[in-house]
């Protein structure tokens, strides 16, 4: 069984002042300030018992059925809702995870509106689309409830950068949460919090939240509920340090432990720690020991090893209310009877939390679908308007010099635009130069960002914007996505720069939260995150494996995404632009293999449609009357493969329909339709594999809409199943080309099928 660690406030005080440098006279001060306030102490009482009378509830309402689901309770973990109801202001970033109904009560969420999103309410804080795991509350800037262990803490990176980036450009949340031309005020002092069990302490994550915000000096708090388990395991079965509050020492983060069993010596030393945070020394760790009277979950088992004997001695021996009332009553600050006066009024306040969320109505089902995607496919993003504080902030942040850098790079990108000059790279850069500029809360992330990355994509951009806005990250692209999610829930545009699509993978977690946050959030929360990098598979292009994976089709089965392609400068400078100006995720795949060698035009200050695909190519009529027409669909590499080989089908009688799928999510259907009732055969040369492939999915959506206008079936030219060897005697046999689209037309157009 986990002992106890049966600290007193000697022991906290030590560490205040060893660690965060904190005087005796200070160390004294937090400590009246909590035990010679009388309402400062029933303040701790009622969030306690508010705490523990809502889980109570909740595990009564899961029994009766009303509630579904996965649930986490946190009886037993009341001291960290109390220091977060004394000591966060509302105007705070919290970042939980997913047993956090309490940090939401504690930071001002409406207990009915959180019972109610249990119970699977319209009235629900979001709506009933997100339940237990998922409370967000944009009034009280409570960002979530996370289910993934750890996703949380890059997010919260993000959320304090934010706080960075408002005091940088002058900037500040209106009424409606909207940025405006008011700077925060002289003392503005938020932070942002973030909860972390000490099990998920120990991902990967924690590391680059520690390096990420000493580096940055974020104003961030890591409250890390050390509980002694990872979700069940005790935590020190796999894990070989428990101390997390000292994993920030070789960052220069400081830490402090405290014991979670009493509750006003959490509220003393977690306040002094939040007020060094508060005070610009940067960003700092708290450790609150403590016990979970429950198991994971209702529906876990209890059989696990020793955990029933240790619930059951936790209850008896660790219950911070218990030791709060016993303490409080014993030295005289209070009575009995004002305690259980306390306790009755709160246990009030829970019963019309049920009875609100029970007599609550439904959410209809139309919801589910309005909450897809926050701007319409078919949205125009030629007239959005631009932010009206844009040129005020430019000529506060950027220097006259670096104006006169930037827009005479900008000038040689629109001249070499209109010499048809201009490379895919350095078209997708235009576009986020000229956006930036045009909406200063527009920021960019990438690895090797000052040096351009690999195709000048974010070239200038840390030049001209400075570090705030343009970020060099570490080399972990689900680290600076996850904080670019932070920015774009607090205001901003993140901008995601992969260097190659395939590094991805390491975000996979991030992107999918991307792609479920506005649905999830009840539609609160916008999520105007660009994602935009090289990727795809070229014939012949010698990668190996792993550079050469279809990632664009991994990423299709996450909602909430608009998927796009570019394999030319015009539609990659176009899409760009709307992607920067939609409310939602977006992710642009540009052919790895076409960044620098395919150059053209642009269509100068256009934004491109997110929803069509393009008609590159247009069979004749003649071949259409003979039957000899096929429409065939394509991207990235496929583009140039069929380019190069239409005048050989050609030749040899036959012609095509060409359509570049530059939406790849929504699908086009309608261009599709509208060829294929022309030429009633389709070929889809793709860039990802048989199984599970975007062939796969847009061969699907033909069959099952389609049908009627084919005259034989769809033909599928993929990517084998196997990996893409490096040798290019082996790759033949995996990546299609233009060889075989010639073969695949013929095909269709003599009934070899």
């Amino acid at each position: 069984m986990r002992p106890p660690i049966d600290y007193v406030w000697e022991d906290v005080a030590i560490q205040l002042k060893n660690t965060f440098g904190y005087s005796d006279a200070e160390i004294d001060a937090y400590n009246s300030e909590v035990e010679n306030d009388k309402e400062t102490l029933m303040k701790i009482y009622k969030a306690l018992q508010l705490a523990r009378g809502f889980e109570n509830a909740c595990n009564q309402q899961y029994m009766q059925g009303k509630i579904r689901g996965f649930m986490h309770l946190d009886n037993g973990q009341e001291s960290i809702p109390a220091l977060v109801d004394y000591a966060i202001k509302n105007g705070d970033k919290k970042y939980s995870y997913y047993r956090e109904h309490t940090h939401a009560i504690a930071s001002g969420v409406d207990p009915g509106e959180v019972m109610a999103e249990l119970f699977m309410k319209e009235t629900g804080s979001c709506k009933g689309a997100g339940g237990s795991m998922h409370i967000f509350d944009k009034p009280t800037y409570f960002q979530g409830g996370w289910a993934l262990v750890s996703e949380q803490l890059p997010y919260a990176a993000g959320a304090a950068k934010s706080i960075l980036l408002d005091r940088k450009l002058g900037i500040s949340d209106n009424a409606d949460f909207e940025k405006q031309d008011v700077p925060p005020p002289e003392d503005d002092d938020r932070i942002s919090v973030v909860f972390v069990g000490e099990g998920g302490a120990q991902n990967g994550r924690m590391a680059e939240l520690l390096n990420s915000a000493a580096k940055d000096n974020l104003p961030l708090l890591a409250i890390v509920i050390d509980n002694g388990r990872a979700i069940n395991t005790y935590t020190g079965d796999v894990a070989k340090n428990g101390k997390v509050f000292q994993q920030g020492m070789h960052y220069g983060v400081p830490g402090l432990q405290v014991d979670g069993y009493d509750a006003a010596d959490v509220a003393k030393g977690g306040k002094a720690v939040i007020d060094y945070v508060r005070s610009g020394k940067g960003p700092a760790v708290l450790q609150v020991h403590t016990y979970r009277f429950n198991g994971h979950s209702p529906a876990d088992p209890e059989h696990e090893r020793g955990r029933k004997d240790e619930k059951q001695w936790a209850r008896a021996e660790q219950d911070p209310i218990k030791k709060f009332e016993d303490k409080y009553t014993a030295n005289g600050m209070f009575t009995e009877d004002e305690l259980k006066d306390a306790k009755k009024e709160i246990l009030a306040s829970v019963k019309a939390a049920v009875k609100f969320a029970d007599e609550s109505p439904m959410p209809p089902v139309e919801l589910a679908k309005q909450l897809e995607y926050p701007d319409a496919p078919d949205t125009d993003y030629n007239t959005k308007p631009a932010p009206a504080f844009a040129d005020a902030v430019n000529a506060r942040t950027i220097s006259p010099e670096q104006m006169e850098t930037i827009t005479a790079h900008i000038a040689a990108l629109r001249e070499k635009a209109k010499a048809g000059d201009i490379s895919i790279g350095d078209a997708i850069n235009l576009a986020i130069h000229e956006e930036m500029l045009r909406d200063p809360t527009t920021t960019i992330h990438a690895e090797d960002l000052q040096a351009g990355s690999s195709y000048d994509i974010p070239k200038l951009t840390q030049q001209t914007y400075g570090q705030i806005r343009a970020a060099d990250e570490i080399i972990d692209e689900g680290h600076f996505i996850g904080k670019a999610l932070g920015e774009a829930m607090n205001g901003y545009r993140p901008i995601v720069e992969l260097m190659n699509t395939n590094f991805g993978i390491f975000g996979m977690a991030e992107i999918s939260s991307a792609g479920n946050t506005f649905a999830t959030t009840g539609g609160q929360f916008d999520m105007p995150m660009t994602i935009v990098g090289a990727g795809g598979t070229a014939p012949n292009q010698a990668l190996g494996a792993e550079h050469s994976q279809p990632f664009h089709a991994y990423v299709m089965g996450i909602p909430g995404l608009k998927i796009c392609t570019a394999a030319s400068p015009d539609a990659a400078y176009g899409i760009t632009k709307s992607m920067i100006r939609d409310n939602g995720p977006c992710f642009l795949f540009a052919p790895v293999k076409m960044m620098k060698e395919s150059k053209g035009t642009l269509e100068l200050d256009k934004c491109a449609p997110l929803n069509k695909a393009a008609l590159l190519h247009e069979a004749s009529a003649d071949s259409v009357a003979s039957g000899n027409a096929v429409t065939v669909l394509t991207y990235l590499h496929g583009v140039k493969e069929a380019q190069l080989v239409t005048d050989e089908i050609m030749e040899e009688g036959f012609d095509i329909d060409l359509i570049e799928l530059r939406s790849l999510k929504p699908l086009d259907m309608d261009t599709i339709r509208k060829s294929l009732e022309r030429t009633h055969k389709i070929c889809i040369l793709d860039e990802s594999t048989q199984s599970g492939g975007v062939g796969a999915t847009v061969s699907a959506r033909i069959s099952e809409e389609l049908f009627d206008l084919l005259d034989a079936p769809v033909k599928r030219l993929c990517m084998d199943d196997a990996p893409v060897p490096y040798a290019s005697t082996m790759e033949v046999a995996v990546v299609k080309r233009g060889s075989d689209l010639v073969q695949g037309v013929f095909d269709l157009c003599t009934g070899q099928y």
